[in-house]
């Protein structure tokens, strides 16, 4: 055995020797690399038998006949695996100590999530801002992926990879702030997009990415990134982005010219560039923008101006599965765009709730049009889950300001 063994624990469970590779991505075999991998993590600690029937013992498993021997048949079976790494290495890597099976604790082998936290204890240590950020950026690649991600669901585990995938994310914001200070943008929206891959949900994450796209001139990506950073989180929690997300992307709408434009230019730029066909969708930051201009203008007009909510609820009270909800509040969407006025705006403001904004419509105009969008979805769906829950309310006018204006 010439070279020395290399285990991965972070992104996936694997063990390499010179050219042969194990790895639990193509092997079923659970319990002998739970067994695997509990033997390596605790190589320093005294396990008992008892302590590793109890780790390997399902939930069903309390009146197991003859726990030894299952445990032994085990062993036998992990063993029989290292040995596809070299015929020794089964009875050489685990071995039999004060009676007790263990990872031979004389082994010379390199393990990532070791080398992942000494180089990041190294970099908090290091006084040198360039010697710093290299090694930062050297545990940063290190970590492909949380701690043992097919076993994430084990007690023992769940902790060790909240621990670690902590320590990445921190590690990650201080090596964006020192690259963003120094105004590297492309390696800011290189490393954030690698994070992402891992912590998909992180707002953080993406407001460095979209900085760093808009520093970099990069407009059509942040526009792209925040549409996706807005569906997911919309998504997974029913929350909008933060103010924070939302000014970096109105600066991504303010096009800056060199030269002066004529009346006409501008008129151009601004009008829709595909055909106008029903209501307009648009985002809730932007209704909501809307809805100020709107209750900013009937103060002085006294124009009548509605909003209504439609909710969607499981029929019966019975809570609807996210496939059904998402589905209908697709159908029921379409429906909003299709029949109404072009001049009407609709936005989702949850993952249950379409809001759309009525001008020119009274109250009972309102119901009436609420009342026929919710037949029409029926009609078209008559077998849709869910029900459908409407209100209505007029538009509030603006607050007046002690200041008058000039007119």
């Amino acid at each position: 055995m010439s070279d020395r063994l290399k285990v991965t624990m972070l992104g996936e469970f694997k063990l390499e020797k010179d050219s042969s590779v194990l790895s639990d991505s193509n092997n079923r075999m659970k319990k002998v690399w739970l067994l695997l991998a509990y033997l390596i993590y605790s190589r320093n600690s005294h396990t008992t038998q008892d302590h590793y029937i109890a780790l390997l013992r399902d939930a069903g498993d309390h009146e197991i006949d003859d726990p030894s021997g299952r445990l032994k048949a085990l062993f036998y079976r992990a063993r029989n695996m290292l040995n596809q790494l070299d015929e020794s290495a089964g009875h050489q890597w685990i071995i039999r100590k004060d009676g007790q099976y263990t990872w031979n604790p004389d082994l010379e082998m390199s393990l990532d999530i070791d080398d992942f936290e000494r180089i990041n204890k190294e970099a908090e240590k290091e006084t040198d801002p360039d010697r710093k950020l290299s090694l930062q950026l050297q545990a940063f690649h290190l970590y492909q992926g949380d701690f043992l991600p097919k076993l994430s669901m084990e007690p023992w585990v769940m902790p060790i990879s909240v621990y670690y995938h902590q320590m990445y994310l921190n590690l990650t914001f201080q090596i964006l702030t020192a690259l963003e200070s120094d105004a590297q943008y492309d390696r800011v929206i290189s490393v954030a997009e690698r994070a992402l891959v891992i912590e998909p949900y992180s707002e953080e994450l993406y407001q460095f990415l979209m900085k760093a796209q808009l520093a970099s001139g990069d407009r059509t990506g942040l526009q792209a990134n925040y549409e996706k950073m807005s569906e997911l989180l919309f998504s997974a929690f029913g929350v909008m982005p933060s103010e924070e997300s939302r000014k970096i992307y109105r600066d991504s709408l303010r096009e800056t010219n060199d030269t002066a434009l004529h009346i006409t230019s501008v008129r151009d730029n601004l009008q829709e560039t595909t055909g106008i066909h029903g209501a307009m969708y648009c985002e809730y930051d932007f209704f909501r923008f809307l809805y100020q201009v709107q209750s900013r203008s009937i103060v002085r007009s006294g124009n009548t101006i509605h909003i209504a909510l439609f909710s969607l609820h499981g029929r019966n009270e019975k809570e609807l599965a996210r496939r059904s909800l998402d589905n209908a509040m697709d159908n029921l969407q379409e429906i909003l765009i299709n029949q109404l006025r072009q001049g009407d705006v609709i936005t989702k403001c949850s993952i249950s709730q379409l809001l759309i904004m009525l001008p020119q419509a009274n109250f009972e105009n309102s119901l009436s049009v609420c009342d026929r969008l919710v037949k029409a979805f029926y009609r078209k769906y008559p077998h849709s889950p869910v029900e459908i829950r409407c209100s209505v309310h007029p538009l509030e006018p603006a607050a007046p300001s002690s200041l008058h204006p000039v007119t």
